[in-house]
Parts: C-alpha cells; structure tokens; sequence
C-alpha cells in the first residue's frame, strides 16, 4: 500500500483543511497518510474512527513563507523536513506539502536526489484547454535559468507524465517559443530544438495558445517563462470571474440567463480551479513530491494526494531514466 507523507502545518490556514483533506480522500482511496506536525492540534480534528488509521510524527518547526528556501536545510526539525525524510529512509512513496514551495523543492532535490540522467528537476502544472483534456506546462518555477540540456530533460520528462500519469498515448511535446516555425525562440530553445529532434512525439515549437487549445499535450519552456504563464493564466481566471459576476449582478436578463445555466458555471469554475488539480508534481526526484498552493482547501489537499499516490503507482520515474539514457544514445 501507498505511504504518503503530509506537512501538515505548512499551509496558510493550519492544520484544518489539511487533515479534512486527508480524511476525505482516506474514505476514497487506500493509502496510509503519515501527518506531520504538532500532535497536540492534530489529534483533536481526527474523528476516533481514524485515529488507528493515520500515523502522526511530531514536529513544532514550521518553515514560514517569510523564510528563505536554504533556511530549511539547517531545520532538522520542522515539518517539511522530516516528511521528506520519511521518504528518504523508505518510510513513505511521497510527500504533499502546501507549506513554503522554495523550501519543498530544494530539501526534495537535496535530499532525496535528482534521478539518473536528470541534471534539474523541473515542477509541473496542468492546463484545462477546448478538448476537454489537460496539458502539461513545465517548468513552471523550479529553475529560473535553463540551458537547452535541462529543456530537452523537461520535454523527455513531461512526454513520460502525460503517458503514464495522465494516461495520454503518445503524447505530442512541443517547446514555447514565439512562433511555430523552426527559426522562432531565442538561443537557448533553438538548442534545445536541435537535441529534441527525432525525439518519439517532439513536434517543434509551439505558441503560447497551444497551452489551452489541446494541439500540444506537453509544453517545455524554462521555470522563469513557464511561472508568468501559470500566474498569468490564473490572473485571467480570476478577472473573467470577476466580470462575469459583474456582468450578472448588475442585469437583470443576465441573472435569469445565469440561472439556468448555473451547471455551466459550475463545470467553467471546476476547470480553472487549482484546488480540482491539488497541486504540482516535482518531477525528477528520486521519490515523489507534490507541491500545493499555500491557500490549498480540504478538496485541493485531498486532490494532492491523488496525484502522489498515481505518480507512486505508474512508476513514472523509472520511465523517465530509461527514456532518457535512450534518447541520449540516439544523440551520440
């Protein structure tokens, strides 16, 4: 069975949401949870029926979003730490945190390691787009500055996520550039161009709009790119909201109209709504880690361990060594 770890302090509202999440997805799933942080408000949130269920590690050291990422290397104690070290020693498959994201990556790259093959891990984010699938964008934060090696990397990693995870067959991967022709892109991703050629499923460039309208399932672009799109895309979210409900509070033909297409609104709000996806696989680790938004809901966490236990599951990252080294073989 599947042991995830779980920083449960780490998000912006405590422990609560946290440990409802859990709970939730417990009464769905089979899995252990292991829930770090102070015995003293976890015990209280879990009803008797669960407390044989999950195990809690104690831990009073909450690495706070004010504090820098390297902080969380000295801090032995706190609970990303040691939920990252339960997967470490082989106590846990993977870990979910909604706590400081600097601080997850870099004790999950540092401690658990980078795959073989892998020179940097890269983080991962899905888009809904018109075909009703999602499409995978990284790097979406975890490196600032990428050489065309680490792009070919994320396109050859992101290609093994979407086959085994998503369960998309052979996966189209494209590289974000400013125009579809081979000449587009600046020099770093006309490299990476080169090195992806011939690559099972590589089909070039691909513009900003392809991220949304389904014609490329994986996206490659450096962390520094791939994290304006993914805050830009959730800023458009959220203003189209915004006017909509405007648009309806303020007509009265609206409102009627809003009425009887509420089931759309629903579905439109669950398409963009982080919480539906729970967070973002850190993906070229040794182990597992998912990273959520530090405002993560119960339903976002529950979401979150979902992800942990499929990518447990489809053993995506021994795809990813062998994919890589036989790529690397075809360059040679």
């Amino acid at each position: 069975m599947v042991t995830i770890a779980i920083d449960a302090m780490g998000g912006d509202y405590g422990p609560d949401p946290i440990v409802r999440g859990c709970l939730q997805a417990l009464k769905k799933r089979r899995f252990t949870p292991i829930l770090v942080g102070k015995t003293s408000e976890i015990l209280p949130l879990l009803p008797r029926g669960y407390r044989g269920k999950i195990l809690i590690v104690e831990s009073d050291d909450v690495i706070s979003m004010n504090d820098h990422a390297t902080e969380a290397i000295k801090r032995k104690e706190s609970t990303i730490y040691k939920a990252i070290e339960l997967v470490k020693n082989g106590e846990a498959h993977g870990v979910v945190s909604a706590g400081h994201s600097g601080a997850t990556m870099t004790l999950a790259t540092l401690r658990l390691g980078r795959l073989e093959g892998v020179s940097r891990p890269a983080l991962v984010t899905l888009m809904p787009t018109k075909k009703g699938r999602r499409s995978v964008v990284l790097d979406v934060g975890a490196n600032v500055d990428s050489k065309p090696e680490h792009l070919m990397e994320f396109a050859v990693m992101g290609g093994c996520y979407a086959e085994d995870v998503l369960k998309i067959s052979n996966p189209s991967i494209g590289l974000l550039a400013n125009g579809e022709e081979d000449s587009k892109g600046n020099e770093v991703t006309k490299a990476a161009f080169k090195l992806l050629q011939g690559y099972r499923g590589f089909k070039g460039n691909v513009e900003g709009g392809d991220i949304f309208n389904g014609s490329c399932d994986v996206i490659t672009c450096d962390g520094f790119i791939g994290n304006l799109v993914l805050k830009s895309s959730e800023g458009v979210a959220s203003t189209i909201s915004f006017l909509i409900k405007e648009y309806i509070r303020k007509s009265p033909v609206a409102i009627t109209g809003a009425l009887l297409m509420r089931k759309v609104f629903k579905l439109l709000k669950k398409e963009i709504d982080y919480a539906e996806i729970g967070g973002a696989p850190l993906i070229g680790i040794k182990g597992c880690a998912i990273v959520s938004h530090g405002k993560s809901n119960a339903r976002a966490i529950e979401n979150a361990i979902y992800q942990a236990i499929a990518y447990v599951d489809t053993g995506v990252n021994g795809h990813i060594v062998s994919r890589l080294a036989t790529h690397r073989k075809k360059e040679l």
